[in-house]
């Protein structure tokens, strides 16, 4: 039975028939084809996609809906639906039972299919609102596409009845109407969203993301993010506008994902070793020991490791982001299959132009047909970007997430592998890369799908003339693939001086303090811009590359066009190249253009990517610190809390032993003192009981939870109180206890806001002292069983010292009752211990009571003999074998909270407290980035044009004018050509109109290569004059800039800001130049060829220019908040990376990992946003675009009769372009004005305070000045700001020539302030200081400061050579270079090395002991030799021979020159001429050492403390 039979009984019916379809004025489907197709193809896409759509929901779990109106509403609807096609069927079966007028089958299956598919809509509708959907797109589509087909139908009834009133079926009539009108209900019901479900997050959350809940049409066209878009463009957008993740983005749920597939693909690595592990060889010798096989078998695994298969980090992330990634694929491939509708509908819409007699709606159904493909094709596109993007940042959490947590578990070997800033950069560049290639690796299946398609429709138009195309193609291939390899060398060769830029940038902004102190930020400019003329030259090699690039990038699709062109019109002569061969070739050229160039930039890509991934697997598969290192017993099980038995420790199994044949049980609660000479292997020791080191033999127990206090103090950037208290439970009586016996009371008052003070990065605002007690207070907080305590006495004076160890350390103190393990070398404290470990090369030699050591006249009696009862002061140990990575600490002391500062009387004391407590401010230190606001400022750009210059700017506008004018007369030219007169099969000009077309096409590219290697070349020297004023003045900046801005904040200045000055914003401009020429030139074009689309073109233009502006408002701050966010991810990544054997050891691993997790989520929380704007603004332009394109095609349907072929073709292909340049043009725009606010940012720094001058010229200071080295200091004060009280006030004191002063007071009684107030990095408040006569006030910094000398209290050293650390200026010889070495009692040392002066020092000089680097900075003050030299706690670092040495040195070597020493060790300055005391910076008492102690005061109070007298 044909289909006729099936809807008429006697066939008068047809299915189809074209002359009532197609060849007619008044087109109509057949009655046949309404009842079946029409009703058919909804019902069959419902039953089709529902198994699917449940299986789905049942695997898809969000809790469930109650049973509300809405619910009701629709399933009534669909009952009633139901009701209404079952009354058709029964009537069906009536019509039948009474015979006369038998109807046909057809009305009786399709509406028991409708019937069906009702009940279906309903089960679907209830089984959604189990499975808390709230809104349904499976349903919306259904119901859509029911009421077109209707609609169709509805017609066809209406012109029956019109014309055949009589005929019509009553009955059925009346049923379609009324099913008709209830199905746009049905249709409104499904655009509107559901109550959120039962218990679901959202519910919960105190700012939830509107997506979730937004209905199917929202969420296709973005409309959910309005509401803060009109926010945004109200006011600037902030932290509090953002709405929380959803939860399928955060941390919590993506990182677990990828760490659990990533540890499978390493179990199953393990299992396959495993399966090797048992060798043949093994089993050679049964009789042989035990150990032996074991040792070989171990052997045999390392060999056989060598040749396993590596863990595959890539299945991992298949795996967890695979599922969700492959419906990007499914878009993909229906927008590809879309793009090429638009030529084709070119090809009708020309030949309906050429077809006189074809009917009118031709031309308007396929303008209509033209906007509904464009338009799907959109929201597939934005909805394909939208998967891409969220994957990417899925992959970029959990990438982040996975380093974070295996930062915190690796081994003490692995991590010396990787520096920090290898390991950020894991977490920041290679994260971001994967980021950047989601987006587009579909490309890589997606552009030949293109490719193939574009040439299959190219052949149907051009036949084999292609072919000459596709061989220009080709050749362009190996061009694009030469280029992109020979940028991927320059840009790692960029990345190479990138990194020791920013690494020298890094160092030098960690020691500025020291480099203003020595006067040497000349020379490390110097370092620093040569290092960027590496940088630049090769920038400049990749701008002509990118020249090229562009080049071949432009005239590509130009070069195919003449070549098809050309050898379609030449090989025979009677082929006519007439409007649609033209511009339907030239659309599938503009096709082709961007797959052809998006392959080699993605093969790059995933070049790139592939490096960043195998960077990524090595460091996830790093060594773990082993758990069974340290057994740990949480019961009291026996008498002894630390047991270790035949202990034999290493950092790693390949290197040589450290610790060797330890034996030693602690009892529970005793207080065991560790001492030896410096590397020795205390600290080792305690690594060891933390399970830091590798145990290699025997066993540990360590009895309850352990508190550690590091030998370098590890401080967080957070407050005063949140450092002490670390994380634990707030216990306010016993915090107030923990800060008294600390002896941190004191110091709370100094600082501005009390225990609320911001503490800066590694401390910055507290002075070494301070720092290790905040470190031991947090260790007492935690109230643990075990504490091991690594010499944390050593930065403290003698008396504070004293009272820490009575009050918290000794028998007495708050600890008493725990296990203390306590390292040090204050040899006074010894006998009220219970236990002395003395240790010797890795190993305990002697154990035993303090007097029972000391009669046994053993190594012990040796040391006390060493040191005599007077030099009991604490030392730093200098353990080469330190576990802790010692931060690279820049200033030690205080010059930024006024750590220094006057406590005020207390009576002024509450008022001020109170004041600071309504000031919020008042203890904030570091100033986080801030976001700015509105719009970038026309100086910000007009900045840039200054820097590129004038004539470069210029030339680079003209070029593109140039090329784009001749652009379009290209264009208009092929229109011309086109519409010539065809005269005997052939068109008479065709080889003149060929010649102009290649001649247009060369001088185009030749403007292409101009503008565009000009732009690049202004950009490299915009970027050069940007990057040298900025280095300029950051280092004419004061001290106090540098305590108040983060290194961070600095070194992303010179590093992200200065990165896309370099790169970005040249080729966004390039770009952004381009599309405005092309939108103009389109613009144009259809405007000339179509007149009558001036009516609605600036309508639309001003619709585009509202949605972007209204667009960018939020885009801009969205990408500043992120950016300010992106920035507190890597700095707690850098400070956990200090800290891990901290973190550890107080088992604090799991806060730390929330909070990493805290703040990747808070940085997404910007980032989500700002994608989903980009797809809101795309989908709103691209409407407007198709606009465009839809009334262009209109507008030439209805002015068809005097328009020609070829005007049209041209005015319609330019229109094709145009969605996708609109678009484009916005994106740039606001990329633009995205990235120039780096130029901003960069130029913020040159409005920031600076220094006195450096140099006066001309120099008025006496030759040889100072000469005597007489120092007169009149009513001299400082503060450290504005708003702080004085730190140093009214000091009068004068030092003659040659004298010796030292300098001592407690912590924070301004010692360091008047030596900063000597050298100038504080200015004086009041008073002036002379030296020999002349007032430093008036001199310029480097007079200044290049003829007085400093040795710091840190030791600091540059990565670089030792004669470089010694004389950056090559100003000494080298036979003076090595004099100093001698004095310095290095010579021994540095003689001894491979490359002598030349050897290489590591980052801060880590492959130096401490106390070596101390004596260099002696060596440098050797070579100086000045009159005045300054000694700020110098000894305070080094052990006591260290110690002796430099005292010694410099009673010697600087006899006749005036000595200031800040001293902790009183005994140092016993001898000296003078010493002055201060207290709260004023001056107490300033005489000769032997009259203050007769006078019994202050310094006499000291002395004793420090058991001299």
């Amino acid at each position: 039975m044909g289909f006729s039979q099936f809807c008429t009984l006697n066939d008068s019916d047809p299915f189809w028939d074209w002359n009532t379809t197609w060849y007619t004025g008044n087109p109509d489907f057949t009655q046949c084809f309404q009842n079946t197709v029409l009703v058919w193809i909804p019902c069959f896409y419902l039953w089709l996609c529902a198994p699917v759509y449940f299986i789905y929901l049942h695997s898809h779990n969000h809790g469930y809906i109650c049973m509300n109106h809405l619910n009701k509403a629709k399933t009534a609807v669909y009952l009633l639906l139901w009701v209404l096609c079952w009354s058709d069927v029964f009537y069906t079966f009536w019509e039948r039972s009474q015979g006369t007028n038998v109807p046909a089958l057809v009305y009786l299956v399709s509406p028991t299919l409708i019937g069906l598919t009702m009940l279906l809509c309903a089960a679907v509708v209830q089984y959604e609102r189990l499975k808390g959907v709230q809104s349904s797109g499976i349903l919306f589509i259904y119901w859509f596409l029911a009421l077109l087909c209707a609609t169709v139908v509805l017609r066809s009834k209406i012109l029956q009845a019109l014309d055949q009133p009589l005929t019509a079926f009553t009955w059925r009539n009346t049923t379609f109407y009324i099913y008709y009108g209830l199905l746009p209900v049905a249709l409104l019901l499904s655009c509107l969203t559901d109550q959120p479900p039962l218990f679901c997050a959202a519910v919960k959350t105190l700012n939830p993301c509107p997506e979730p809940g937004a209905s199917f049409l929202s969420r296709i066209t973005f409309w959910w993010i309005t509401k803060m878009m009109v926010k945004g463009y109200k006011q600037p957008l902030e932290e509090k506008d953002l709405w929380s993740l959803n939860r399928d983005d955060r941390s919590e749920n993506v990182v677990p994902q990828l760490v659990h597939h990533w540890n499978t693909e390493c179990e199953k690595v393990k299992r396959e070793e495993r399966k090797n592990m048992y060798s043949s060889k093994v089993v050679l010798h049964p009789k042989g020991k035990e150990d032996q096989s074991v040792e070989e078998s171990e052997i045999l695994i390392v060999k056989k490791t060598q040749t396993t298969k590596e863990p595959s980090l890539f299945w991992a992330l298949c795996l967890t982001f695979g599922p969700y990634f492959l419906i990007s694929c499914l878009y993909k491939f229906i927008q590809d299959v879309l793009m090429f509708i638009g030529p084709e509908i070119l090809r009708l819409l020309i030949n309906f132009v050429n077809n006189s007699d074809a009917p009118s709606w031709h031309g308007y159904f396929y303008t209509s047909l033209l906007f509904v493909c464009t338009s799907v094709q959109s929201l597939v596109l934005q909805k394909y970007f939208h998967v891409c993007f969220v994957s990417g940042m899925r992959l970029r959490t959990a990438i982040i997430g996975a380093v974070y947590r295996k930062a915190l578990v690796i081994s003490s070997t692995a991590r010396r592998t990787s520096t920090v800033g290898e390991i950020v950069n894991l977490m920041s560049v290679d994260a971001q890369r994967f980021m950047d290639l989601i987006t587009y690796i579909n490309m890589i299946w997606s552009a030949p799908l293109q490719v193939v398609l574009a040439l299959y429709f190219l052949w149907q138009t051009l036949g084999p003339s292609v072919l000459a195309g596709v061989g220009v193609m080709v050749l362009m291939v190996p061009v694009n693939a030469v280029i992109a390899m020979k940028t991927k060398t320059y840009q790692v060769a960029q990345m190479k001086s990138k990194d020791s830029r920013i690494k020298l940038m890094n160092e030098m902004l960690n020691s500025i303090k020291v480099l203003k102190l020595y006067a040497w930020e000349l020379a490390f400019k110097d370092k620093v811009s040569e290092i960027r003329e590496h940088e630049l030259c090769v920038l400049k090699k990749a701008a002509y590359l990118g020249a090229m690039s562009t080049f071949t990038w432009v005239c590509a699709p130009f070069l195919v066009a003449l070549s098809t062109f050309t050898v379609y019109v030449l090989i025979d002569e009677n082929n006519v190249l007439d409007a649609q061969k033209a511009f339907v070739s030239l659309a599938l050229f503009n096709i082709l253009r961007f797959p052809l160039n998006m392959l080699p930039m993605v093969i790059s890509s995933i070049v790139q990517a592939s490096v960043s991934l195998k960077r990524l697997r090595v460091f996830l598969s790093h060594d773990e610190l082993q758990k069974d290192n340290v057994l740990r017993k949480p019961v009291v099980t026996s008498p002894h809390s630390i047991s270790i038995n035949d202990g034999v420790f290493s950092w790693s199994t390949k290197e040589s032993l450290l610790l060797k044949k330890l034996n030693v049980c602690i009892p529970e609660g005793s207080l065991v003192a560790v001492v030896g000479p410096v590397g020795s292997g205390k600290s080792s020791l305690l690594s060891a009981l933390l399970g830091e080191m590798d145990k290699l033999e025997g066993t540990v127990v360590v009895q309850g939870l352990v508190a550690f206090v590091p030998q370098q103090a590890w401080i967080q950037n957070s407050t005063f109180k949140e450092n002490i208290v670390f994380g634990q439970e707030l216990r306010e009586t016993w915090y107030h206890s923990v800060v008294e016996a600390c002896a941190l009371k004191p110091d709370l008052e100094i600082l501005p806001a009390g225990d609320q003070t911001e503490i800066g990065e590694k401390g910055v605002n507290l002075s070494g002292g301070q720092k290790q007690r905040v470190s031991l207070a947090r260790a007492i907080y935690c109230d643990r069983a075990v504490y091991l305590l690594d010499d944390p006495l050593s930065a403290v004076d003698a008396h504070v010292g004293k009272q820490i160890f009575d009050q918290v350390i000794g028998p007495q103190g708050l600890l008493k009752g725990k296990t203390r393990l306590l390292v040090t070398h204050g040899l006074s404290y010894l006998s009220q211990t219970d236990l002395i470990l003395v240790m010797s090369e890795g190993e305990i030699i002697e154990m035993g009571t303090y007097q029972w050591l000391k009669e046994k006249e053993g190594a012990f009696a040796g040391l006390l003999q060493t040191f005599n009862a007077a030099d009991h002061t604490e030392h730093m140990d200098g353990d080469t074998d330190k576990c802790v990575e010692s931060p690279n600490v820049a200033v030690n002391y205080s010059p930024a909270m006024g750590s220094s500062s006057i406590i005020p009387q207390p009576g002024q004391a509450t008022k001020q407290l109170s004041k600071m407590a309504n000031n919020f401010n008042v203890g904030k230190l570091t100033q986080a980035d801030k976001a700015s606001t509105g719009r970038v400022r026309l100086s910000v750009f007009w900045a840039y044009l200054k820097a590129i210059g004038v004539l470069l700017s210029s030339t680079s506008l003209l070029f593109f004018f140039i090329h784009h004018g001749v652009s379009l007369f290209s264009n208009y030219w092929l229109s011309l050509w086109t519409d010539d007169p065809v005269v005997n099969g052939t068109q008479p000009y065709r080889i003149m109109r060929l010649g102009i077309y290649g001649s247009l096409g060369l001088t185009q590219g030749m403007a292409v290569f101009v503008y565009s290697l000009s732009i690049s070349i202004g950009g490299i020297m915009a970027s050069r004059y940007l990057h040298q004023s900025m280095l300029y003045d950051v280092l004419r900046s004061p001290m106090s800039f540098f305590e108040k801005t983060p290194s961070g904040n600095l070194v992303n200045r010179f590093a992200k800001e200065m990165d896309t000055i370099d790169s970005m914003i040249p080729s966004i401009i390039k770009m952004f130049m381009g599309s405005m020429f092309t939108v103009v030139g389109a613009c144009v074009i259809i405007l000339i060829s179509t007149p009558l689309v001036a009516a609605i073109i600036p309508f639309l233009g001003l619709l585009y220019f509202f949605v972007q502006r209204f667009y960018v408002a939020s885009s801009r701050q969205l990408k500043r908040l992120e950016s300010v966010s992106r920035s507190p991810i890597y700095t707690h990544f850098n400070e956990t990376l200090l800290g891990t054997s901290v973190i550890r050891a107080f088992g604090e691993q799991d806060r730390f990992i929330q909070e990493s997790d805290q703040r990747v989520d808070h940085n997404q929380k910007a980032y989500y946003p700002s994608i989903v704007a980009n797809r809101w603004l795309a989908v709103r332009l691209e409407f407007v675009g198709n606009l465009i394109v839809s009334f262009a095609a209109l507008c030439a349907v209805i002015a068809r009769q005097n328009l020609s072929p070829g005007i049209m073709g041209l005015s319609i292909s330019y229109a094709l372009q145009l969605t996708a340049s609109l678009t484009w043009l916005v994106r740039m725009s606001s990329d633009l004005e995205t990235n120039i606010v780096a130029v901003e940012r960069v130029k913020e720094y040159s409005e920031t305070p600076k220094e006195a001058e450096w140099n006066h010229k001309p120099s008025y200071l006496p030759p040889g000045w100072p000469n005597k080295g007489c120092i007169d200091i009149r009513g001299f004060s400082l503060r450290y700001r504005d708003d702080l009280e004085l730190a140093i006030r009214n000091i009068t004191i004068s030092v003659n020539g040659g004298e010796k002063v030292g300098i001592v007071g407690r912590t924070g009684a301004g010692k360091s302030s008047l030596t900063l107030g000597l050298f100038r990095i504080i200015e004086a408040a009041e008073g002036h200081i002379f030296i020999d006569g002349v007032d430093i006030g008036q001199l310029g910094l480097h007079d200044l400061r290049s003829r007085i000398t400093i040795i710091p209290q840190d030791p600091v050293l540059f990565s670089g050579s030792l004669r470089m650390n010694l004389d950056p200026f090559d100003m000494y010889s080298d036979e003076e270079i090595w004099t100093s070495l001698e004095y310095s009692h290095l010579k021994t040392f540095v003689s001894g090395l491979p490359n002598q002066l030349n050897h290489e020092c590591s980052e801060g000089g880590e492959n130096l002991s401490v106390g070596q680097r101390q004596l260099l900075c002696l060596a440098r003050a050797l070579l100086r030799k000045t009159k005045v030299l300054v000694l700020d706690e110098a000894t305070a670092a080094v052990d006591m021979e260290t110690d002796n040495l430099i005292q010694t040195t410099i009673r010697s070597q600087f006899e006749d020159c005036t000595v200031l020493t800040i001293a902790h060790r009183l005994n140092t300055i016993m001898d000296y001429s003078r010493v002055l005391v201060l207290d709260k910076g004023e001056l107490i008492e300033f005489a000769s050492p032997s009259n203050l102690i007769a006078e019994r005061g202050a310094f006499y109070q000291m002395a004793k403390d420090a058991g001299l007298v």
